[in-house]
């Protein structure tokens, strides 16, 4: 909007200028002109009466010399020979410039003439002597005298033009800024609101429409934390009245007595209970406003491997996969929820076996650095041929219809710390696929997110 603003100035006051510029210069030129030849009438003029009482050449020397023009080389004087001697008798005095014939059509038809020569013009004006014959005075005008004066009023008027115009373009551009920083403002807000940080809102300054949506989102933005707030209450309370059925189920399970299926249920019916307790917990104590981790928040990456590895191994064993892994002897906790984690190597070991023949070896590996967690899952496979293509969500370079959604998922977890997500080619030959998880998610989160939105414009993610 505010170059909008300025490119309209600049474009308006272009116009009146040039509008007002170019007829005021083509004036000047035509008065520098009529200025130069009225000045030339003049100096013939002066010429007139001695023409009038004598043909000396002494005395016309004299007259010639005492004029501006005579006295710069710029004047002479053409008279004709007299009465039966034509040719002869016939003097020119001073520096002529014109030529024969315009000479003759001047005496021949007595009238004052302008005619073009080498370096300007000459006025040829005739004079009636005594003895009835017409004498020519020629005064020669440089054509520096009809562009001097011109030329500078061009530049002045360049100038007072150029200066409207940087006038014009500095006020709109002003304009440009009470409108804009408004906007600007409401675009943040609803970045920050986007992203989860509940409490932006926006000052109701600026023009009136501005004002009126900036009304608008403030009151749009109450109403989501309201409907938020609603929601975790009715999460909570919908989770909350599980809890008595939940105890008669691990009551009678408790009844059922030894066995692997009863032991089995029970363990079912503990898991479900654990997780009915964390829904309660993250319902009430969910803070909408924070967006990135905060002390102790996150996971174990060892134990959440060590479930996962688990839960794939009966289908590696089908399929006549070597399956190993390393780093996960100890604990390692990063700053990403549990839930989201796991979905992650879900995703990658899911892409491990729907993407390679069966009794392709595949192995998952933990590093543990000062900043960072690493966690690589590679595979004997026969690789990835387009590894940015296949970060790309939607694009995963398979031909076997999969979405390419996978890898994007793994990608929003390592980038929700600050990290990043790399494909190459691994020690067993096919894909490495490494995740590197940030520690300090509270300072390199928010670059994270600015990064990840630069992509998602430049269309290099969803």
């Amino acid at each position: 909007m505010r170059w909008a603003l300025v490119k309209v100035a600049l474009a308006v006051t272009t116009m009146v200028v040039l509008a007002f510029a170019v007829p005021l210069g083509m004036v000047t030129r035509e008065l520098a002109r009529d200025r130069a030849f009225g000045n030339a009438e003049r100096q013939a003029a002066a010429i007139g009466p001695t023409l009038s009482v004598t043909t000396d050449r002494a005395a016309l020397d004299r007259a010639v010399a005492s004029t501006q023009a005579g006295a710069d080389g710029r004047m002479a004087v053409h008279i004709p020979a007299p009465p039966g001697r034509t040719g002869a008798g016939a003097l020119k005095i001073g520096t002529g410039r014109a030529a024969e014939a315009d000479l003759a059509t001047v005496r021949r038809v007595p009238r004052a003439s302008v005619a073009e020569v080498a370096g300007g013009f000459v006025l040829l004006q005739p004079t009636a002597l005594g003895t009835g014959q017409i004498a020519v005075v020629e005064v020669f005008v440089p054509e520096g005298e009809l562009t001097d004066g011109p030329a500078t009023a061009w530049l002045v008027l360049a100038g007072v033009g150029i200066a409207l115009v940087v006038g014009s373009v500095a006020v709109a551009d002003r304009l440009g800024v009470r409108m804009v920083l408004p906007a600007r403002r409401l675009a943040r807000a609803a970045h920050d609101l986007g992203e989860g940080r509940l409490g932006a809102r926006v000052p109701e300054e600026g023009p009136a429409e501005l004002r009126s949506a900036a009304v608008a989102f403030n009151a749009m933005a109450d109403q989501v934390v309201r409907l938020l707030a609603n929601e975790r209450e009715l999460a909570a309370d919908l989770s909350h009245r599980l809890r008595t059925p939940l105890t008669v189920l691990r009551l009678n399970a408790a009844s059922l007595g030894e066995g692997p299926a009863a032991d089995q249920t029970r363990a079912a019916v503990e898991q479900l209970e654990r997780e009915v307790d964390t829904i309660i917990r993250t319902a009430r104590e969910a803070k909408p406003q924070t967006t990135a981790a905060g002390p102790g928040a996150g996971c174990d990456v060892s134990e959440v491997v060590r479930d996962r590895m688990a839960f794939w191994s009966a289908l590696a064993e089908d399929e006549g996969r070597a399956v190993r892994t390393a780093g996960v002897g100890r604990p390692v906790r990063v700053p990403v929820a549990r839930p989201e984690l796991a979905a992650a190597l879900d995703a990658l070991l899911g892409n491990v076996f729907r993407h390679t023949p069966e009794g392709t070896a595949f192995a998952v590996d933990v590093h543990d650095g000062d900043d960072a967690v690493i966690v690589l899952v590679s595979d004997a496979g026969p690789g990835i041929a387009d590894p940015e293509a296949a970060l790309t969500r939607g694009n995963s370079g398979a031909r076997d219809g999969s979405t390419g959604l996978g890898l994007d998922i793994v990608r929003r977890v390592a980038e929700s710390t600050g990290g990043d997500v790399r494909i190459g080619r691994s020690a067993l030959g096919g894909t490495e696929v490494r995740v590197r998880l940030d520690l300090d998610a509270r300072r390199t989160a928010p670059s994270a997110l600015r990064t990840h939105r630069v992509r998602r414009r430049r269309g290099a993610s969803a």
